[in-house]
């Protein structure tokens, strides 16, 4: 069973009303003369409607159509005096949103002169405030269209780089953990046969080491993990300014002191996480590559910027040679409308780290 389509359905009940609107004054009156109305009055009543049928597929055939059967009701008689331009009207709607600007102007135009032509001055500048005030309508809809279409996909290029940058920061949070723990066991775990033979006692400790950091890796990606769950689900807190000593305290191998500076003020969770991950990435390095003796993180509070530098007494590298890590960095600090300064120390004794977050960006509402 064949079923017609809703724009179907809504044209052909158009073209029933128009038809209708314009057949009653032949059922309800009589010619002046008494004889009865002109059959091919009723042809040009139906066909000045029946366009709209095909005003979708061909607005400007379906106007023009209609326009020229409207201007044969004038030539036959007698009919009723009306206007039977009902039809054209709705075309010219569909011509005015779908059409483009040359053609729609252009059929505008010719519409109105040949109105002035072919009618009376009464009728023409009737049926010319007529036709302008639906082509006006038909454009004002047509806009209001193509600004919802783009309010939509404004919104879903929105929604999209929202999910790149919340991928982004899952990337780094788990190049973070993973390269901070790893590097942890790996350095113990070298360390661990020179201990076994030189102190079979300390070996112990070394083992603890390695497991307490794999068990702070696991706990920490089950963290970023909930970021996927459902938003009814449960959330573990990220890490805050106030896990940053256990951070310090938990680098094995490596001597870090840490201090802070300031009268400390309440900061955004996402400025928070970023300290943290910063400082993380940071002592990270310094474990991998630096060879360094000793390290120190540093938090300075001021009136317009919290500051926070990370330096070691190793060997320098050039900042090039930092990879993902000092990447993420970068990209941590910019993102909380902060900056990072990453290179050798002035005295050429190590690496310093130094990021400075300006507080009117990042203090917490």
């Amino acid at each position: 069973m064949h079923t017609w389509s809703r724009p179907l359905r809504v044209d052909v009940g158009l073209v029933v009303v128009v038809v209708c609107v314009q057949l009653w004054p032949f059922l309800i009156r009589t010619s002046e003369s008494g004889e009865p109305w002109d059959p091919w009055g009723y042809v040009v009543v139906v066909a000045s409607a029946v366009p709209v049928l095909w005003r979708r597929r061909a607005p400007v055939v379906a106007l023009t159509t209609s326009l020229v059967a409207t201007s044969l009701y004038d030539t036959v008689g007698p009919t009723p005096e009306q206007p039977v331009w009902y039809g054209g009207l709705v075309v010219a709607y569909t011509v005015a949103v779908q059409s483009a600007p040359r053609v729609r102007i252009t059929m505008l135009v010719l519409t109105i002169c040949g109105s002035v032509l072919l009618s009376s001055s009464t009728t023409a500048l009737r049926f010319a405030v007529m036709f302008v005030a639906v082509y006006a309508i038909g454009r004002a809809a047509a806009e209001s269209r193509a600004r919802t279409a783009r309010l939509e996909e404004e919104r879903g290029l929105a929604a999209e780089r929202a999910a790149e940058r919340e991928r982004a920061r899952i990337a780094r949070d788990m190049h973070d953990i993973l390269s901070h723990a790893v590097s942890l066991m790996v350095v113990q775990a070298e360390a661990g046969p020179v201990v076994l033979a030189r102190a079979p006692a300390d070996a112990e400790a070394a083992f603890d080491a390695i497991a307490a950091a794999g068990r702070d890796a696991m706990v920490q990606l089950r963290r970023i993990l909930t970021v996927l769950r459902t938003e009814d689900g449960p959330h573990a807190p990220q890490p805050t300014l106030d896990d940053l000593p256990s951070l310090v305290a938990g680098v094995s191998g490596l001597p870090v002191a840490y201090e802070v500076a300031g009268e400390p003020v309440p900061l955004s969770p996402d400025v928070e996480l970023a300290v943290y991950r910063i400082t993380q990435e940071a002592l990270t390095n310094i474990v991998r590559h630096a060879n360094a003796s000793r390290a120190e993180v540093h938090l300075a509070w001021s009136g317009m910027a919290l500051t926070l530098t990370v330096t070691d007494d190793g060997t320098p590298k050039p900042v090039g040679a930092g990879g993902n890590g000092l990447i993420g960095i970068r990209e941590r600090a910019a993102a909380c409308g902060g900056g990072a300064e990453l290179g050798p120390r002035q005295d050429a004794r190590g690496f310093r780290v130094a990021v400075r977050f300006p507080l009117r960006a990042v203090v917490a509402p």
